[in-house]
């Protein structure tokens, strides 16, 4: 029996203020293992974990006591001191599979600076940018999930093929609101 993968989401409403090293997501910067910087566990059948998440942070304008504008950024980023391989297990077939995992990741941000774009200023301006990003943050998981299950975590190749496909053609869907 093939080892089975594992994915960590980490989920944040403000990027924390801290020294913790990241990678953005970026069309010309693929991960690599020497990306992953984590202590492995030994004692699983999990061959790598990768750690990606969305950063979201927002602000708002106003005059008056109205809101009159609001400003949002959301990012795709990948945790490398929380993410690790097993050395003699880790192979290309299995760095594409975390890579569609960072992917995937970067769907979701794509998908959410498009819903936010469509926000229109109002008095519920704060709630609707926080309700957008904890169903964000639900989307991403359930595709994350769900990738995982189909692909039996990079197992069946054929899904693993057919989920590939899906994330580029989606991706390119929403290449307007790309990470830069």
């Amino acid at each position: 029996m093939l080892p089975r993968l594992l994915i960590i989401f980490l989920f944040l409403l403000k990027p924390a203020i801290t020294e913790e090293v990241t990678i953005s997501w970026s069309d010309s910067k693929k991960l690599s293992w020497a990306d992953f910087k984590g202590e492995a566990e030994r004692d699983t059948d999990v061959v790598a974990v990768t750690a990606s998440g969305i950063t979201f942070s927002f602000s708002v304008s106003q005059s008056n006591g109205e809101y009159v504008d609001f400003n949002a950024e959301v990012h795709a980023h990948f945790y490398p001191e929380k993410s690790w391989y097993l050395k003699d297990k880790g192979d290309d077939h299995i760095l594409a599979h975390e890579q569609l995992h960072f992917d995937i990741t970067e769907l979701q941000v794509r998908q959410l600076r498009y819903k936010i774009s469509r926000v229109k200023v109002s008095k519920n301006i704060k709630q609707e940018l926080r309700d957008l990003h904890e169903q964000a943050n639900k989307n991403l998981a359930i595709m994350q999930n769900t990738y995982d299950t189909q692909s039996n975590n990079s197992i069946n190749k054929e899904q693993q093929a057919i989920w590939s496909k899906f994330v580029k053609t989606e991706l390119d869907k929403y290449k307007d609101f790309k990470s830069h």
